[in-house]
């Protein structure tokens, strides 16, 4: 699923708010920008009870300039929530990646869907669940391959809170060894 860079690749990530997707959004756009050189936007938006309520982060990476900066078509969703899921699987084009947290979304609406108990890895790896939207990140970024792993390395080290990017480092290696190990599987 590894696109070919020089062409607009989107990403939405969605949840509840809470759940760190707008952090996310901005560490992989700081990534792809400051340490992959490439182009890339993010916008954000939630929900006005924020803890809780809908929570989306897009994210357009290109080579080429960046004429509009929202989601068309998504090239890849990570859906964090069930109602993520219902809500944006419908805008992810057809051979899109989704990448779906098993803790939270039960009811998938494609057989094509990397099923991931994305905040029990969080919870396994660093002891909080708050981790879980680096560990999506790396997931994501393993699978797509549309960041390097180490641009998205030195964005979270950057980005992550005061006293805490030990542990967002080790969130972000749980989720580029759980692509790894995904991608095997597949053969």
């Amino acid at each position: 699923m590894t696109k070919l860079m020089g062409e607009r690749y989107e990403i939405r990530l969605a949840g509840s708010g809470g759940q760190g997707l707008i952090l996310a959004g901005l560490i992989l756009a700081e990534a792809v920008v400051l340490y992959d050189g490439k182009n890339a936007c993010q916008t954000q938006s939630y929900g006005p009870e924020a803890r809780g309520g809908a929570s989306k982060s897009e994210v357009i990476i290109d080579t080429q300039e960046i004429d509009y900066p929202k989601v068309i078509a998504a090239d890849a969703l990570l859906a964090m929530s069930q109602e993520a899921c219902d809500t944006y699987f419908h805008d992810l084009k057809r051979d899109g990646l989704l990448i779906v947290d098993s803790v939270h979304v039960h009811r998938v609406p494609t057989t094509r869907a990397y099923r991931v108990p994305i905040t029990q890895i969080a919870e396994e790896t660093t002891g909080r669940r708050i981790t879980a939207n680096i560990v999506g990140l790396g997931l994501l970024a393993g699978l797509s391959g549309v960041v390097s792993r180490e641009a998205l390395e030195a964005a979270v080290a950057a980005r992550a809170p005061r006293g805490t990017q030990e542990i967002n480092l080790k969130a972000l290696a749980a989720g580029f060894e759980t692509a790894a190990r995904l991608k095997k599987e597949e053969g």
